[in-house]
C-alpha cells in the first residue's frame, strides 16, 4: 500500500510488529524482545549483530524473520579461508562470448546472515564494510547497487576465542544494534521442547519489501524536539568522559540512536519519539561502542551497568 502520512504509517507499523511477534512466535520461543530488536533495526535501515553461545536459536530466528518479512534472504558460514570474492562476487569468463562477466555473489540479497562472522579474517570481514555503509558493492572497479530494502545480520559466539578474528571498532561501529541472545527461560524451554515434538509450519509473510521500504523513509519523520536531540548528544559526549572506558560513544552512534528512538516510537504507534524511547534502544546501541578498561573489566565493572549509569546522570531536559 502506498501511505499518505506518518499517522498511516505508526498505524501499519504497530500492526506489523504484533503480527511479527505472533507469527515468529511459532517457530522461536521466548525471545520476543530480540524479535522487536530485529524489527526496529530493520524499519531503520540498520544492521544487527546477534551475539550468543551456539544453539541459542541466532540462525533460526534470522532465517524466520526474513520469512515473515518476505525478503530475499542469503546465508553466508564465515570460515578463515572464506574470501572476499566469495561475498562480493567476481568477474568470470564467458567462454561462448570470450568477455568477462559478472557473477554476482550472496550479498546481492535484502537480507544477508553473515554466520559467525569473527572466523573470517579482516580482509573478508571488510568486505561488508561498504555494503554496510553505502548500501552498494563494488566488484572488479564496478559499483553496483544492493536491493532496497538491505540487512545485513551477523552472528558471533562472545566466549570463543580460538580461530576467531576480532571484529574491529570500525566495523563494530557499523552495526546499529548488539543483540544479547542468551539461554531461554526453564518455562520457555520446556515450551521449546513441546514445539519441536510436533511438526512445525514454515509461518506466511505477512509484508513486503516494498512496503518495509516505503516505511524506511517515512521514520525521519518521527518528531524528535531539540531537547530530546540535545538529550542523546549529552548521553554520548558524557560516555567519553567515563573514568572505566577506554573509548566512548562516536558521532555516528548519536546519529543511531536518534533513528533507532525513532523507530522504537513508530512501533509502538506514536509520531514523536521520547526520553522513553531513547533509553529503551541505549543499550543494544551503545554497547558494543563501549571499550571498557583492562582494570575496570577485572573489577566487574560491565558495559550494561556503565549504559544505565550513563541514563541516570545525565538529567532529561523539559521545554
Amino acid at each position: 500500500m502506498a501511505f499518505t502520512d506518518i499517522t498511516e504509517v505508526a498505524a501499519r507499523v504497530r500492526e506489523l510488529r504484533d503480527q511479527t511477534l505472533a507469527s515468529i512466535g511459532q517457530v522461536v520461543v521466548g525471545l520476543d524482545a530480540e524479535i522487536l530488536q530485529l524489527l526496529t533495526a530493520m524499519i531503520a535501515g540498520g544492521h544487527a549483530l546477534l551475539e550468543g553461545v551456539p544453539g541459542t536459536a541466532k540462525t533460526t530466528l534470522c532465517r524466520t524473520f526474513s520469512d515473515v518479512l518476505d525478503i530475499d534472504f542469503q546465508r553466508v558460514q564465515f570460515t578463515p579461508d572464506l574470501l572476499p570474492t566469495d561475498v562480493t562476487g567476481t568477474q568470470i569468463l564467458d567462454r561462448n562470448t570470450s568477455e568477462f562477466v559478472l557473477r554476482k555473489g550472496p550479498i546481492f540479497c535484502q537480507m544477508l546472515l553473515a554466520d559467525e562472522l569473527n572466523r573470517a579474517p579482516a580482509r573478508t570481514q571488510s568486505a561488508l564494510l561498504e555494503a554496510m555503509q553505502e548500501q552498494q558493492v563494488t566488484v572488479e572497479g564496478k559499483t553496483l547497487p544492493l536491493p532496497a530494502p538491505f540487512m545485513v545480520l551477523a552472528t558471533q559466539n562472545p566466549i570463543e576465542q580460538e580461530g576467531v578474528y576480532r571484529l574491529p571498532e570500525a566495523q563494530l561501529d557499523r552495526f546499529l544494534f548488539r543483540i544479547q541472545i542468551g539461554y531461554p527461560s526453564r518455562g520457555h524451554e520446556i515450551d521449546m521442547l513441546d514445539l519441536h515434538s510436533k511438526p512445525v509450519a514454515k509461518p506466511g509473510p505477512i509484508t513486503t519489501p516494498e512496503e518495509i521500504a516505503e516505511i524506511q523513509t517515512f521514520v525521519d519523520s518521527v518528531f524528535g524536539s531539540r531537547e530530546l536531540q540535545e538529550y542523546i548528544v549529552d548521553l554520548t559526549r558524557k560516555s567519553r568522559e567515563h573514568p572505566d572506558l577506554v573509548l566512548g560513544a562516536s558521532p555516528r552512534a548519536a546519529i543511531f540512536l536518534m533513528k533507532a528512538a525513532r523507530a522504537h516510537a513508530l512501533l509502538g504507534g506514536l509520531l514523536y519519539m521520547t526520553h522513553e524511547d531513547i533509553q529503551a534502544i541505549a543499550l543494544p546501541v551503545l554497547g558494543h561502542r563501549l571499550i571498557l578498561k583492562p582494570e575496570a573489566e577485572m573489577e566487574g565493572q560491565t558495559v550494561a551497568a556503565i549504559v544505565e549509569e550513563l541514563i541516570r546522570s545525565v538529567p532529561v531536559l523539559k521545554n
